[in-house]
């Protein structure tokens, strides 16, 4: 993870604006380090005609083709739901041991701990990087931490599962550098882990050591000498299926204020539970922390994929209408305007 990759990205039947989570943010933050993505229906477009963004850079339609982009790393990225390693996918990532290329997977599904991969990456002298591999550093319980804690923290939380909550606090980190305060990012999930170089797999902590494993990384980054914490969401508290990395990461990093990241053209969850009422989101996640501490949404980021300037404009008008809180898109000049509301609201408690 320390050194600079080349990367041809695996998002085969998966690469576009929603599908590859993983891939998608690796383009948008490393570009420079992306040879390439390999997705057979999509080959002989460009990321951008693909996702929007990116670039010329080349989507291929098998990994032999690839190689021409002399890529040095095969990175996964697409997760299936569950996270499991699809058997088709077994021929092509021995394929890329046997060109000699490194492998980096998000998996649920450790490729370093498979006996076949594990023999012919060592035969060809290869790495396997499993960045859902969690060291046993991660398995403490919470301390409570966060009652002396000095470091303001800022956790996204979302109205539904990938829906933007890594960018929001990206963006948000990014601007509060800007801005010259000492900010740190804290990767929660495999994706943010590539793009900071570190931080904690969440959802494949034991789910006891969950809270503790987030107030670990949190406390880290406050002994660094940071003093606000912009920590990754993961899930949503209404998501049947991921709610309960969610409420570890709430209890764990204990926010001293949150961001809401919804998609207003996105009407119900996989589990076809509507996601319009934003004030109930809203006044959800502040009664979970409630019995600890005082913690409030500050304001809403908006997840604009799919939306038009003008569906944009009128969505951003109607949340801030409904909530009496700031909305913005992070990605389109709305980092600032969030930004001055969490400081504003920090000021205001102090």
């Amino acid at each position: 993870m320390s050194r600079k990759r080349r990367y041809v990205i695996l998002a085969e039947g998966r690469f576009g604006p929603l599908e590859s989570k993983t891939a998608n943010q690796v383009i948008r933050y490393l570009p420079e380090q992306v040879t390439g993505v390999i997705d057979s229906t999509n080959a002989g477009r460009t990321a951008r005609e693909v996702i929007g963004f990116g670039g010329r850079i080349a989507v291929y339609p098998d990994l032999r083709s690839s190689l021409t982009g002399a890529p040095d790393t095969l990175l996964i990225g697409v997760a299936p739901t569950g996270g499991r390693l699809p058997d088709a996918w077994r021929p092509l990532i021995l394929e890329a041991i046997a060109a000699g290329l490194d492998i980096v997977s998000g998996l649920h599904t450790i490729l370093s701990e498979d006996e076949e991969f594990r023999s012919e990456a060592g035969t060809k002298g290869v790495s396997i990087t499993d960045l859902r591999k969690v060291p046993p550093e991660y398995e403490v319980v919470s301390t409570g931490s966060w009652k002396t804690r000095a470091a303001r923290t800022i956790l996204t939380v979302g109205t539904d599962c990938n829906v933007g909550k890594m960018t929001a606090s990206l963006e948000l980190d990014r601007e509060f550098s800007r801005r010259g305060l000492r900010s740190a990012f804290v990767a929660t999930g495999q994706t943010g882990m590539l793009l900071a170089g570190g931080g904690v797999a969440v959802d494949s902590v034991i789910s006891d050591y969950v809270a503790g494993a987030i107030e670990l990384e949190v406390d880290r980054a406050a002994a660094s000498g940071h003093d606000y914490i912009h920590v990754e969401g993961q899930g949503s508290l209404t998501h049947q299926g991921y709610s309960a990395v969610t409420l570890g990461l709430m209890h764990g990093v204990m926010p001293d204020a949150m961001i809401l990241v919804h998609h207003p053209l996105r009407p119900a969850d996989a589990y076809g539970l509507p996601l319009d009422d934003v004030p109930r989101m809203i006044a959800l996640h502040e009664m979970m922390l409630s019995p600890f501490k005082t913690s409030k949404v500050v304001g809403i980021a908006v997840n604009a994929v799919g939306m038009t300037p003008g569906e944009l404009e009128r969505s951003l008008r109607d949340l801030e209408l409904e909530t009496h809180l700031p909305a913005a898109d992070v990605l389109t000049g709305g980092a600032g305007k969030l930004a001055g509301a969490l400081l504003e609201y920090f000021q205001r408690r102090v």
